[in-house]
């Protein structure tokens, strides 16, 4: 096992495992920073991609396509699910508004892992090698984050509501 592989999984499985997490418990919500985290890796993903030494071809575009729509509808799905509340007392930082996905979002993270490791074998099959770079895992994961964010942000409730929202 190279170390690039090792360093892929370890970040994976990290990263995963602390947004599992993240969507299954309620944490306060800032609208203004719903972006941020999507942002991030993607830059991050994109520079990690373009230092990458290998020849991005023809399949690698197709199965990066492929998954990019797979994100994109499991990130909507998430966005979709997202459930609001608003507490008595705030936090730190004088936010009182939380959010969750529960437990099915936690599920959707799995099939988005399950999905994104078939597509990557089967690419890997057929020539496409790109698809299990670290710069590839993170921007597919920017992309899941920035279609949960865009659901979220159009579903965000107002602060003079203290229903729960669907």
């Amino acid at each position: 096992m190279s170390a690039q592989l090792l360093a892929n999984i370890v970040i994976g499985l990290a990263l995963v495992g602390f947004l599992a997490w993240h969507q299954a418990t309620w944490q306060y919500l800032d609208p203004a920073r719903i972006w941020r985290a999507p942002l991030v890796m993607a830059v991050v993903g994109i520079v990690v991609l373009a230092q990458s030494t290998a020849t991005i071809g023809t399949t690698d575009v197709v199965f990066l396509g492929i998954e990019a729509l797979v994100s994109v509808g499991l990130g909507l799905a998430m966005g979709s699910l997202t459930r609001f509340r608003t507490v008595g007392t705030p936090d730190d930082k004088g936010r009182t508004l939380q959010s969750r996905t529960g437990t099915a979002g936690a599920v959707l993270w799995i099939v988005l892992i399950v999905v994104r490791i078939g597509i990557d074998v089967l690419g890997g099959h057929l020539g496409a090698h790109l698809l299990s770079s670290t710069g590839a895992i993170l921007l597919m994961l920017a992309i899941n984050r920035a279609a949960r964010a865009l659901v979220v942000d159009q579903r965000i409730p107002s602060r003079a509501s203290g229903m729960m929202v669907r």
